[in-house]
């Protein structure tokens, strides 16, 4: 196996205001693509407790994203929890050319070499 990374289109910027986020889906990994600020962040949308979507919850002033179900808290930066502490999600490159936000996911793929 060796792995290959993907660009996937999102959305556009003019579609996700300041504050927002939006769940994308690229073959059955959901990505919670967030705006705080000026900054644009994507990250693993299923909570690691017990599967709720991220980007069901809400954004806060300090940069983090909270889980609806039981309030688990993740910085939008790099993933890392904030409550618990010690866990933590997969956060996703984000690139934006023009209006349109792109984020890159390594994905596994089999190599096909024969001997």
């Amino acid at each position: 196996m060796e792995n290959s990374s993907v660009r996937h289109k999102a959305c556009q910027l003019s579609e996700l205001p300041a504050g927002q986020c939006r769940v994308i889906n690229h073959e059955r990994t959901y990505i919670t693509v967030m705006r705080h600020g000026e900054e644009v962040y994507a990250i693993n949308d299923t909570c690691p407790h017990l599967g709720g979507s991220l980007g069901a919850g809400w954004m806060t002033d300090e940069g983090t994203i909270v889980c609806p179900w039981h309030g688990w808290e993740f910085r939008m930066s790099d993933g890392e929890g904030v409550w618990p502490a010690g866990i933590q999600v997969e956060t996703y490159p984000v690139q934006i050319e023009g209006d349109d936000i792109y984020v890159t996911l390594d994905e596994a793929t089999e190599s096909s070499t024969e001997a």
